[in-house]
């Protein structure tokens, strides 16, 4: 399988996306052009080390990478201060210095809090991404978002700030648990949502496959995916714009988490699932879609294996004042008014600021009185 090359065009800050299977036996040769100095400092999580860090530094000394790193409890509860704090002091005890490459092994936690990490550590190190999960090679790891989530909600910490390179090795995809597969797959389907139509309808296709680590199907998602992002993010790096469009659904997916505790009630990609489902419901309640699509939406998530509504909340129920509550903490409102990107039908996604309360509310009451169930 050939290795494609995308750029993100950002002037002198421009770097490559490639895209590839077997690209981690390579990632020492890749990277090494693009160093200050021969020294990286690798982060990674425990599942990663054990199942493929080894390879990783086997690259990084044939390529006479110096290398030395740090192993961090998997999971979402990661992204936070206490683990930034302990990962910058392993950096520091490391003696990294500005010329020092920081390595991100892993998935979108491991990515935004390395990130994030690279940025301040000495008023900023140069980091590389090299994704490992179906989600982070499809969206987290390109774009330069970095961050971690405080009690308030999530990446409400954090910066923007480009890597050198990101290396996707489809081959990777494979030896992830099936639910982790799958929910990557709701930042896939985003995409077609957006504005391609006809990627959405090649993954109606297409989707079982990906969602199988079916190699060239994998690749072809993935390259579709980051395709549309670098296009994205090159017209609008800090989000100012057309670039919001991407939180299609993570408005209300990123309030479930926080009301999830953030922990294995909900994946971030499963909850991004029912927030693309919520936000399709939205559209329809203020009269913008046509219920057809939303109809189409659900059958195609279904399809693949992924929730469309709300799983039982353990110990409690959902409560559409704390969801509420979560909304008015997100990043994206602006002069006290939530942003929600909603949708006129399948890849006809716009961003919307005068949601009626009323409907929003109603949205979500029937959203939690359907709780458990499967929605049709």
């Amino acid at each position: 399988m050939s290795t494609a090359a995308i750029t993100v065009a950002l002037g002198e800050r421009s770097y490559d996306i490639h895209v590839g299977s077997g690209l981690l036996a390579e990632a020492g040769r890749i990277i090494r052009p693009l160093l200050p100095s021969p020294r990286v400092f690798v982060v990674t999580d425990e599942h990663l080390e054990a199942l493929h860090l080894e390879a990783l530094k086997d690259s990084l000394d044939r390529a006479g990478l110096e290398n030395h790193g740090v192993v961090l409890p998997a999971g979402e509860q990661t992204k936070s201060f206490l683990h930034l704090e302990s990962l910058l002091d392993a950096m520091l005890e490391a003696r990294c210095e500005r010329g020092t490459t920081i390595v991100a092994f892993g998935g979108g936690v491991i990515g935004d809090l390395t990130g994030f990490a690279a940025s301040i550590l000495l008023r900023g190190v140069p980091f590389v991404q090299i994704p490992t999960t179906l989600l982070s090679q499809v969206d987290s790891s390109v774009g330069g978002k970095t961050g971690i989530n405080t009690r308030q909600g999530k990446n409400l910490l954090g910066s923007f700030y480009q890597p050198r390179a990101v290396l996707a090795d489809i081959a990777l995809l494979a030896s992830l648990p099936p639910r982790e597969l799958k929910a990557g797959y709701g930042e896939v389907v985003k995409y077609g949502l957006i504005d391609d139509p006809a990627f959405f309808a090649w993954l109606e296709d297409h989707g079982a496959a990906v969602v199988a680590a079916d190699g060239a199907a994998g690749r072809q998602a993935v390259l579709t995916s980051c395709r549309a992002k670098a296009r994205i993010v090159a017209a609008d790096e800090r989000e100012a714009g057309q670039r919001a469009l991407l939180n299609l659904g993570h408005t209300f997916a990123h309030a479930l988490e926080a009301e999830g505790g953030y922990g294995e009630l909900l994946l971030h990609g499963e909850a991004v699932s029912i927030g693309l489902v919520l936000a399709f419901d939205l559209s329809v309640a203020m009269g913008l879609c046509r219920e057809a699509d939303r109809d189409r939406l659900v059958g195609h998530l279904r399809a693949v294996g992924l929730p469309v509504g709300l799983p039982p909340l353990p110990g409690g129920d959902w409560s559409t004042e704390r969801l509420l509550a979560h909304f008015d903490k997100d990043k994206k409102v602006k002069d006290g008014r939530v942003a929600f990107v909603l949708a006129r039908g399948i890849g006809q996604a716009f961003l919307c600021s005068d949601v009626p309360p009323d409907v929003l509310r109603a949205v979500l009451d029937k959203a939690i009185r359907r709780c458990g169930e499967a929605v049709s």
